[in-house]
């Protein structure tokens, strides 16, 4: 009888991380992620280029603010995508074959199952979440309709990660790439046809965001239902069925993962928030920095997810030093992402504005924002690939405090800071968000140097 390993090997769905070059299999399995992140960014910030451009900064605002819920949700679905991701290298890196198809069933029934709480929680409490988050009341209209649309994507953003977190897992990372492809095309021309020539305003950019997050769902689907032998994928209930065991697992790893991203969404709430206050330039400006600094940092989070994978795979594999090694090539890789990101900020700041805006008052101010955050992508590289580390031994505890340390005390803490102390306004918020990151880094670095990380317990045990 074939194993599940050896199908996956021999149909090359899956790669062996603890084997060979440490850097080269890094930056193999990484470049795929960091394109499929790059994709996601890319396609996203379409969004904010038409509306912005044909709808102008109400527009803008309101698809901002309207999508503040599902950069709530999206969290959510990482955090426990992620978790299945760690739990099936460890197993992969095991050869836990029996394992790994009840934690894919168990995986793909309770991502499914959170979804659907959530379209609900969207439906019934977007006025209040708009309301909480001061949107402009000219905006308010744009941002309910983005809101109520985009939650009805929100089984398929569940379903996506799923799938994506079983590939990865298991070392592949091409895949996803494909499916990312297949949403940025349907998100690109239904925005153009919505927004420029159909004139649907929020709704139609919400409407082309939905269509393309089923893209991407249904292509996966498809995949795994394709090699379903690989996987040993049955459409049916019992396939589906909640393991206790594994679920626990799930939760356990998954949940901090998921509130150490609500602390960071719920600090990012607050700036935005904040933000908003100083009138529709600031919140304009704002507005489109996320954006961008999310789009600056692809490279960087593409690497630390490759490294959490390979450390999992090594750590199930008993490959201690080499897990080890691969935190320190993705330092080294981080930090060449954080020095390009740089340069575009210091070079190029008013020219990458002026993609999404004609206000000569957003681009100038959009320059003061994307220098002060040079700061925020060196301490991201140092943070996130020690952190891939934390992750990638199953350290939740950690995890969590650094989840709060970053997303409430520090982002909130240091903007108050500089706001209150320093009297800087709006300007103090930003550089309160740029050093956010440092202190935790800080940490993960004096756990890996201490070398504690190396005796934990495995989940595989």
């Amino acid at each position: 009888m074939i194993t599940l390993t050896q199908a996956v090997r021999k149909d090359k769905v899956g790669t062996n991380l603890t084997e060979g070059p440490i850097m080269r299999g890094l930056l193999l399995f990484a470049i795929p992620i960091v394109l499929t992140n790059l994709v996601q960014q890319l396609y996203s910030m379409v969004d904010l280029i038409v509306i912005g451009q044909y709808v102008g900064n109400i527009g803008t605002v309101g698809v901002n603010t309207g999508g503040e819920m599902a950069d709530l949700v999206t969290p959510v679905a990482m955090g426990f995508s992620t978790a299945g991701q760690i739990y099936i290298a460890q197993l992969f890196g095991a050869k836990a074959d029996r394992k790994i198809k009840q934690t894919v069933g168990t995986l793909l029934s309770f991502m499914m199952m959170i979804s659907v709480a959530l379209v609900f929680a969207a439906f019934f409490f977007h006025r209040t979440i708009l309301e909480l988050l001061n949107c402009p009341p000219e905006a308010m209209g744009q941002a309910a309709n983005y809101m109520m649309i985009t939650a009805l994507g929100y089984p398929f953003i569940f379903g996506y990660n799923a799938v994506c977190g079983i590939l990865r897992g298991m070392g592949e990372s091409k895949r996803p790439l494909y499916f990312i492809l297949v949403a940025a095309t349907v998100n690109i021309v239904l925005d153009i046809l919505l927004v420029v020539v159909f004139h649907l305003e929020a709704a139609g950019t919400a409407i082309a965001t939905t269509a393309s997050q089923m893209g991407a769902f249904i292509a996966a689907f498809l995949f795994m239902w394709k090699k379903r032998e690989r996987f040993d994928f049955e459409l049916k209930l019992s396939y589906l069925k909640l393991d206790r065991e594994i679920l626990w697992i799930l939760v356990r790893l998954g949940i901090p993962q998921v509130v150490r991203s609500m602390f960071v969404r719920f600090g990012m709430l607050w700036v935005n928030s904040s933000a908003n206050a100083y009138g529709l330039v600031v919140s304009a400006t704002n507005s489109v920095g996320n954006k961008l600094q999310k789009f600056l940092e692809v490279f960087i989070q593409g690497i630390d997810t490759a490294s959490a994978s390979m450390i999992g795979q090594n750590l199930g594999a008993r490959k201690t030093e080499r897990a080890g090694k691969t935190t320190i090539c993705t330092v080294t890789a981080a930090m060449v992402c954080a020095a390009f990101s740089a340069c575009l900020c210091i070079f190029f700041p008013h020219q990458i504005f002026g993609i999404f805006t004609n206000d000569e008052a957003v681009i100038d101010l959009g320059a003061t924002f994307l220098r002060i955050f040079i700061l925020h992508f060196f301490a991201s590289s140092v943070t996130g690939s020690f952190q891939a580390m934390v992750t990638g031994c199953g350290f939740v505890e950690l995890g969590f405090f650094l989840g709060l340390l970053d997303g409430v005390i520090c982002k909130i803490g240091l903007s108050l800071l500089f706001m209150s102390v320093f009297h800087m306004g709006y300007i103090g918020i930003w550089w309160g968000v740029a050093c956010s990151r440092i202190l935790p880094g800080c940490i993960c670095v004096g756990y890996y140097v201490s070398g504690r990380w190396k005796m934990r317990k495995l989940l595989t045990d």
